[in-house]
Parts: C-alpha cells; structure tokens; sequence
C-alpha cells in the first residue's frame, strides 16, 4: 500500500469478507466508485498455505510478521464472559478459512425480541436467501464419509437419528472447467477433491470463496481493493462526508487516507466493534448508539472433538459434510482439517465437564490414567485420526462488549449466562468417542470456564430506535447520515447455524435497498420508523440475466 490520500470515491466498504464482498459488487452494480480496504493479505489459490504449520500464511499475528488466514482472539472480562473468538483474514475475509457451509437459522432467530417487532424477517429475508445460495454456489454434500456415519450413529444413541442429514455446503463439485454459475463471467474452476483442506483455504478451485464470486464480480466492475490496508480512524468531514485513516498492517506508521461519501463498517463482528467503540470512546463518533456492543453473540458455541490412535482416515471429503440435532435448540457438525494439518490439536485436552473445579477435575483424570495425558503430546496425523464437534445453539445468550485500552473487554449480557459448557455436546463427543474406540476432547480454555466459537456475532444489533439498537433496519448507523453496518456484528440473535448465508442473505437485502448512484433513495430518512421498501434494480448487473446466480429481486 503506497503512501498518500486518495479521493474520489462515493464508498469506503471496510473490509472484504461476506458483508463487504456483497457490499463492494452490489455498490458498483449500482454506478458507486467503490473502494474495498481489507487488512490481510491477497492470497492466491497457489499462496494458500499447505497445512496450518506454514503458520506465515495460516496464522494471522502480524506484529511478528505472521499475516496468515485464521485470527485467534482472547477475549477477556468478567468471570463467565470470556471467549475464544477464531476468525478470518485476508481478501475474500472468512471465507478464506470458513468450512464453507451454508444453512438457514433455526425459527428462534427470526423470533428474537431484538427484532422481532420490526418485521417479518422470516418472509423479508427469504429472496435474500435464495440470491445468497445461488450466488454462493450451495449443494447438498454429495458424500457420505467416514465421519458421517460416526456422526449417523452418534444421533442415533441419542435417540435422534431422524434429524441426521447432510449439510448445505458451498463447493463445487462438478468437472473442471468454466464457470459454473455466472454465465462465464467468473473464473474457471476445479472440481472438490475431498481432501479436507477448506479451513486452511482451497487450493484447488473447487471452495466458493468470495475472492471466486462477490469480490471477483466486483472487482471486475470496477471496485479497487486496498490489501493489507488497516483502517484506524472514520472521521466525519466539515464539508460532509468522512474521512478514512488507514496504515499499512504491521505498521505503526499512517500511510494514507480515504474520502468518501459514505463508509460501510464490514470488519466482522470483532473487528467493526473493535474500531466503534475506539470511534465513539475518543470523541470521534461520540453519537454512536449506547447499545454498541451489547447482545454479542458467540453462537452459543462450543468446539470438542474425539480422536483414535489409529484405524480409517476421518478426514476425507470437505470441511463439514453433514450434522444433527440432539435437541430442538442445538445443532452438532463433524469438522476437520486435510492432512498434516495438525497445529490447532495443540489446542486440545482431556474432556472434563463443568460445573465444578475444572483444573481439580482435570488432575485427577491426569493422576488416574497418566498415559491417557500423555498422548496429548502427540500430534502425528491428529488431523486424519480426529474429529472436531462443532457444537451450536439457538438460544438467547449473550454478552456485552467494551471497549478498553487494550481493545475489547466482556460482561456477561441479556438472557440466559453464555455457557462456559454445553452437556449435550459433552455426551456427543464422549459417544463419538466410543464409536470410534478413542478418547473425547476438549480444549485447554475449557478448563478456565471459557469457550471458543468460531463464529462470533452481534454487537452493532438491528433496532427499532436508537435506544435498541446500533443501526436501524435498513443498517445504518443510528446518528450518522452515510455510515452502514453490513457484516456479522449486525446478527441480532443466536442463529444454532453456520452464520454466513444469513450474513450474506442481510446483506443482500441491505444493499438491494440502495438507490442507483445519483438516484432518489427510497428509503425513510434515518430516524424513522420502518416500512417496507421496494428492492432497487441495479444499473449494470455483473451477471447474465440468464446464469444460475443471477440477479432476481423480488418485492414483497
């Protein structure tokens, strides 16, 4: 990133993953000047690393230089409040190191009193979803792997075999060749060669990262995105519009600044907060609503596992291949990394339950069967003899996230007490286990009562005022004219799922609701209570009317 100020454009979108990628191709659609400012690095199908021990293109720490796809975050707070946040980086932002699967929230989320009052979201968002799908390439897994009938009979012993089913993933599966979904205006593509690398970023061509849709489109139409490019300020200008201070990311120094006539915060619920609550906390944006960081969500996560020493490979076929659901507000997928992808086993420990002294119980395990402890220094083919339990829920738990000195600090929030355990998770793992004639397994963070999710939410919640939320329906930010926020923080509501189809269903329905560049804007000033808009055509679609993602608005 070159040194300088840079002006003329309409739109600053502040990072690149699912929220900013639909922002940067939807936004240029309509004849904005669009510029994209991601922090991490562009990566090529060929630059992708290998296995997760290439840890300068894996692991995202970029004070030691370390300016990899997947951000591991601490966050610290109060006792019950803390969680392990795993995150992307990187152009084309999530979906880097996703595992690429693509479901609908379960009935609690559009029911959540956050929002609920505002609309029908259910029906509002279901076109949303379909374009999300179709654009994002989502099938049914074809495969029926190893690891599915682990989890098959999992579901089972728990008396729910009905709901096993494969999932919805986002790959592509067919021959090698042109583009499948855009009309031939996306690149050429590799068919999936079930090699259970997706969280480490497809080298093959055959995962629907953004960089291979949304950014790719947009790009092409004519958004520029600005790569290892750290936004540090948005500050609003005199003469209207904002003012954009951004660095290169490893530097301390400022490199250069943006202007444009509207921002839109895509950053991810971490790093849009991170960068609000600065904002507001400095005097910047001191407007910005009092509810900024409360109902962050963690998805009400927690990831286990089980492993044997030896046997069948579990980890063929792609990142997450199917799931069930123990009980009717909790959703379990089998996740795994291709071979020699090992280093995240270093995060692993024996499984110890809570609601009691965690280390004590832990010591005693140890104490009991010493050698049982021991094979957790052994990490040779972790990857191909384990798997992870994704363990998700739709219940309303939360947070509430401030800001500090040292970035973001955590309280215990609205609803139920995040839980630091999740016992049917717990009985699934120690099933799996069995199943396989191995050992369950949780993680080192277990033991301090704190929980790891991969998908950390909320926020900056949808609300009908000011006084309930952090944007208004059609995601601006309450108090600033030209200020939006279209990325996970914005999920007001635990989804039990993978939360990127609703991520990408919000926004597409967001940016559907912008006017043409120079055109009237429908919708009601800011401010103002909700009423239902009328989706906007674009000026210049990126696909064909005739291709299999291409554009259909449908009004309500």
């Amino acid at each position: 990133m070159a040194a300088g100020d840079v002006s003329g454009f309409d739109v600053v979108v502040i990072g690149s993953g699912f929220g900013g990628s639909v922002s940067a191709l939807r936004l240029a659609e309509k004849g904005y000047r669009v510029a994209v400012l991601e922090a991490g690095r562009r990566f090529g199908r060929d630059t992708l690393p290998a296995t997760s021990w290439r840890l300068r293109d894996f692991l995202w720490a970029p004070w030691l230089g370390l300016k990899g796809i997947q951000r591991i975050h601490l966050l610290r707070g109060e006792k019950g409040a803390g969680v392990m946040v795993l995150a992307g980086a990187g152009v084309g932002g999530g979906s880097l190191v996703y595992a690429n699967t693509l479901y609908e929230p379960l009935d609690p989320f559009y029911r959540d009193p956050q929002w609920a009052s505002i609309t029908d979201w259910k029906a509002e968002l279901a076109p949303y979803y379909d374009q999300a799908k179709r654009m994002l390439g989502v099938t049914l897994n074809p495969a029926h792997t190893p690891a599915d009938e682990v989890m098959r009979k999992i579901a089972e012993r728990m008396g729910v075999g009905g709901t096993f089913r494969p999932a919805p993933v986002g790959v592509y599966f067919g021959p090698d060749g042109a583009d499948p979904y855009f009309g031939g205006a996306g690149p050429e593509r590799r068919g999936c060669v079930q090699c259970g690398e997706c969280m480490t970023g497809c080298r093959h061509g055959a995962k629907n990262m953004l960089t291979e849709n949304y950014l790719y489109l947009a790009e092409r139409a004519g958004a520029r995105v600005y790569a290892e490019c750290t936004v540090t300020s948005v500050r609003p200008l005199p003469s209207g519009g904002y003012e954009v201070l951004a660095r290169r990311t490893g530097s301390a120094r400022q490199r250069r600044i943006f202007t444009a006539r509207q921002v839109v915060f895509a950053a991810g619920a971490w790093g849009t907060q991170r960068l609000l609550h600065r904002l507001r906390d400095r005097g910047t944006l001191p407007r910005v609503s009092a509810r900024l960081g409360m109902l962050t969500r963690t998805n009400s996560e927690a990831l286990l596992g089980f492993e044997r020493r030896g046997g069948e490979k579990l980890n063929a076929g792609v990142a997450i291949t199917s799931s069930f659901h123990p009980d009717a507000e909790t959703h379990i997928e089998p996740v795994r990394y291709g071979d020699g992808s090992n280093a995240m086993g270093l995060l692993r420990t024996l499984l110890i339950d809570g609601g009691q002294n965690r280390w004590k119980a832990f010591a005693r395990e140890v104490a009991r069967r010493p050698l049982r402890a021991l094979r957790l220094l052994d990490l040779r083919g972790w990857s191909e003899r384990s798997l992870i339990a994704l363990v998700m829920q739709a219940k309303d738990n939360s947070i509430t996230v401030r800001g500090s000195r040292f970035g973001l600090r955590s309280a215990r929030g609205h609803g139920e007490p995040n839980p630091t355990w999740i016992p049917a998770g717990h009985e699934a793992a120690r099933i799996g286990a069995e199943v396989i004639g191995g050992e369950p397994r949780g993680s080192w963070l277990d033991l301090f009562d704190i929980p790891a999710t991969a998908h950390f939410l909320g926020g900056c919640a949808i609300g009908a005022s000011p006084e309930e939320g952090v944007i208004d329906p059609y995601h601006r930010l309450y108090g600033y004219e030209g200020l939006h926020v279209v990325d996970g923080s914005a999920v007001a509501a635990n989804l039990g799922v993978n939360p990127s189809l609703t991520i990408t269903a919000l926004a597409e329905r967001a940016l559907a609701l912008w006017p043409n560049e120079g055109e009237p804007d429908p919708r009601p000033p800011l401010g103002s209570p909700y009423r239902p808009v009328a989706p906007v055509a674009p000026r210049s679609p990126a696909v064909p009317a005739t291709a299999p993602a291409a554009l259909r608005l449908v009004s309500r």
